[in-house]
């Protein structure tokens, strides 16, 4: 039972349950039916509020693709908590950096830690019989905060989120109504759950009343695949490596997938010919490419399948309860095709960064996310996304700082300037667009430039040019580079 007008999120989530609603482990084969799950979240909230913490406090949760802590992140929101999922491999070897990172009051782990923090209580595993009681969730506030997420990519200490009630229910009904999810839905997760794309497919379809499917075996893909079949999953979801894993090394082509629905992209650009190929292989399967960020919840933008031919390469249209701009430099708004950056604003967007009030200032603007990311939007509504504000990439898991390519080009012989730009590459996350000016027409070796470089630094492609474009201050303009690249000026070497 929840107070009426009750905003707590997993409440609600509770609430919305349907009959044959289940959490499922594929590797164990452990399965939670509908009711058990409504008495097992309320019993994790209550076990972590029997230890005297209140409403607000921080709880670090180590997640994997178990049943366990997928029940403990949703007790924490029950129980009013903050919950704060980091990967249980993280957690355990950096205990006290991540404490202090967020003031943890508690730690849940789904197995008994080797170090403990004094001050801090430490609990593990599912509820034991003297917390099987149905307990009342924390009525919360819309504002309140539910999670604190990292962002994913975050190097070092990780940056975190602030992710309130509401922002969790405004993006999971978006969601919803932009996929069509309904309570027949079952979901296959091989993504991490403290990661926002992994937490998102376990919010919507609980929230639509279908079913989750965990499964921490892709290493094995085709075992992965088998378990989609024979529990009868819907959706699939996966970021591009995912999908490339699927292409190269598994016999998705050979295998039948009858009760599949859709497949949804996210976490970067998958190429189109990749997702070209999926449509091929399965023509009545939906493929749903979207665009989000951890600082809007989720999900920020979907792809309508049936105009993919017409918007190839699109990350669709904004979800229905969020408004977008293209802005330059300046903040101005952009005209439909130009390059600028992204910001967004409506009711998925954070509130900021715990505990950086300085970044928060210049990421979240008077309620709109300024998301770092370049883009265009056309006549239609239809966003591209074309590049990374940022003055770093990161290819094959290596941060690399774009001014430090620039300046090792430039000071190769015979190359006057450089501009520099990240696109997706399938294998190394990003790779390197090279805009390359010769000094005073000096012939230039472009295969020579790629062989003086990092053998980890993959490079895409390199373009011969007169001159790069200049802000009137004489800086390097980006968008315009960008421009540059989407539409070929210049011929690729």
């Amino acid at each position: 039972m929840t107070t009426s007008g009750n905003c707590n999120f997993a409440a609600r989530l509770t609430q919305r349950l349907s009959r044959d609603s289940q959490l499922i482990d594929a590797a164990s084969g452990r399965v939670v039916s509908s009711l058990e799950l409504q008495r097992m979240i309320a019993a994790h909230g209550a076990k972590l509020l029997s230890g005297g913490l209140e409403h607000g406090d921080r709880v670090l949760i180590g997640t994997s693709l178990s049943i366990s802590s997928a029940l403990a992140y949703l007790g924490a929101i029950y129980a009013g908590l903050v919950a704060v999922p980091v990967d249980d491999r993280a957690l355990a070897a950096s205990t006290a950096a991540l404490i202090d990172a967020v003031g943890a009051r508690a730690v849940w782990s789904e197995a008994r830690l080797s170090s403990e923090c004094a001050g801090v209580r430490y609990l593990h595993g599912d509820p034991g019989p003297e917390s099987s009681a149905m307990v009342q969730s924390y009525p919360c506030a819309a504002s309140d905060l539910a999670a604190l997420m990292a962002t994913s990519g975050s190097t070092g200490a990780p940056r975190f989120v602030m992710v309130s009630h509401g922002n969790l229910t405004a993006n999971s009904e978006a969601i919803i109504r932009s996929q069509g999810l309904d309570a027949s839905d079952r979901a296959m997760v091989v993504l991490p759950l403290n990661y926002c794309f992994g937490a998102s497919l376990l919010h919507t379809h609980l929230f639509a009343g279908g079913s989750v499917v965990l499964d921490r075996r892709f290493m094995f893909p085709d075992k992965v695949i088998r378990s989609m079949v024979e529990l009868q999953c819907t959706t699939f979801a996966g970021v591009p490596t995912v999908f490339n894993v699927l292409l190269r090394r598994s016999n998705i082509r050979q295998t039948a997938c009858p009760h599949l629905k859709r497949f949804l992209q996210a976490g970067g650009a998958l190429g189109p010919e990749a997702v070209d190929e999926f449509r091929a292989m399965f023509p009545k399967v939906e493929f749903l490419v979207m665009y989000g960020q951890t600082e809007a919840t989720a999900r920020i933008s979907c792809m309508e399948p049936g105009r993919w031919e017409q918007k190839h390469g699109s990350a669709g249209q904004p979800l229905d309860n969020l408004t977008v701009s293209i802005v330059d430099e300046n903040g101005n708004a952009v005209n439909p095709g130009q390059i600028g950056e992204l910001v967004v604003s409506g009711p998925s967007v954070c509130a900021g960064y715990w505990n950086d009030p300085e970044e928060s200032r210049v990421v979240f603007r008077n309620g709109r996310l300024h998301t770092g990311d370049y883009a265009r939007q056309d006549d239609d509504g239809f966003l591209w996304i074309e590049g990374r504000k940022s003055a770093f990439l990161k290819m094959r898991g290596v941060r690399v700082s774009i001014s430090e390519v620039e300046q090792k080009v430039a000071a190769m012989p015979g190359v006057y300037e450089c501009g520099a730009c990240a696109v997706a590459h399938p294998e190394s996350g990003d790779a390197l667009m090279l805009m390359v000016v010769p000094d005073q027409e000096a012939a230039i070796d472009t295969e020579q430039i790629r062989r003086s470089l990092p053998r980890h630094w993959t490079v895409d492609s390199i373009r011969l040019v007169s001159e790069l474009p200049k802000t009137p201050a004489g800086k390097l303009a980006r968008p315009a580079l960008l421009e540059w690249v989407t539409n070929s000026h210049a011929a690729i070497h």
